[in-house]
């Protein structure tokens, strides 16, 4: 049993991480928080005083609450599409033999080894109205006109599936391969077929890497800056895009900061209910 005495040293441990998060989250947050209230500047970031006037402007434009559904809109689309095609792959990788997983794994991470805006504009190229796609499908005489692939949402999700999809498979594999093939085992010599299998003994046990996997993919899509920059233009504006471009562009600061914990807010909100949903819903029985 832990004495009294060494419970204070114990705590000490944790002190270089609550320091780590202090400054550099809690901080930058309340600093964020701060500047979100003040009045807006002419040609400085910020005026004195505070006022409530940015957080009126989101909540009574039509041109912001646009751009904050259209972007959880992609973030929720984004999530969807990357589980869909995700979990049967990481179910598959996470049940491969041991010597092929290193291989798995390679497989997975090789798209991260190269940068957001390289595989952005490669996206540019294979969907553009002149780009692979297109030229193929009019070369083919599927189609007498180029398809609407780029600057529109559809486009951005497409480009977002390709960058965030390792960081949905990698959760769900890791948790497949922690469960017992004992289990299954058992489950089928007492009858249960394949799909009872899946729904009543391995989603429930993989649900952890279901819910770490589309919290992941859900919150770097609605932060995700230059996928949609490049590939939505100026007709499709995401919230971090309207952001940037109010912290650098126009210099807007307190708006800017308004902007980012609202969209902060609500995808925490939502990502509380999918997390309390899924929790209740999922569970071996």
């Amino acid at each position: 049993m832990q004495s009294a005495s060494a419970r204070p040293r114990a705590y000490l441990l944790l002190l270089p991480a609550a320091i780590l998060l202090i400054v550099f989250m809690a901080v930058p947050y309340l600093n964020i928080f701060v500047i979100s209230f003040r009045n807006p500047g002419q040609g400085t970031p910020y005026a004195d005083g505070y006022t409530l006037l940015n957080y009126t402007r989101i909540f009574t434009s039509t041109l912001y609450q646009g751009q904050l559904f259209n972007t959880l809109w992609i973030g929720l689309v984004t999530t969807f599409i990357t589980l869909v095609i995700g979990l049967p792959v990481a179910f598959q990788l996470g049940r491969a033999d041991l010597r092929w997983r290193g291989l798995a794994y390679g497989i997975v991470l090789s798209p991260l080894l190269v940068g957001i805006v390289i595989r952005s504009y490669g996206w540019t190229i294979l969907l553009g109205n002149n780009g692979v796609i297109n030229r193929t499908l009019i070369n083919l005489g599927v189609i007498e006109f180029p398809l609407p692939l780029m600057y529109n949402s559809l486009g951005i999700i497409i480009a977002l599936v390709h960058v965030f999809l390792p960081f949905m498979i990698l959760p769900i594999m890791s948790a497949v391969q922690s469960i017992d093939p004992a289990l299954v085992s058992a489950a089928r010599s007492l009858g249960a077929g394949r799909v009872t299998v899946i729904r009543r003994i391995l989603l429930p046990l993989a649900m952890p890497g279901i819910q770490a996997g589309c919290i992941l993919v859900f919150v770097l899509s609605l932060s995700a800056y230059v996928t949609p920059a490049m590939i939505g233009g100026l007709r499709v504006k995401t919230m971090a895009v309207t952001v940037v471009d109010a912290l650098l562009d126009t210099f807007q600061w307190p708006l800017g900061a308004a902007l980012a914990l609202v969209l902060s807010a609500i995808g925490a909100l939502i990502v509380v209910i999918f997390a309390r949903a899924t929790r209740m819903r999922w569970k071996v029985q």
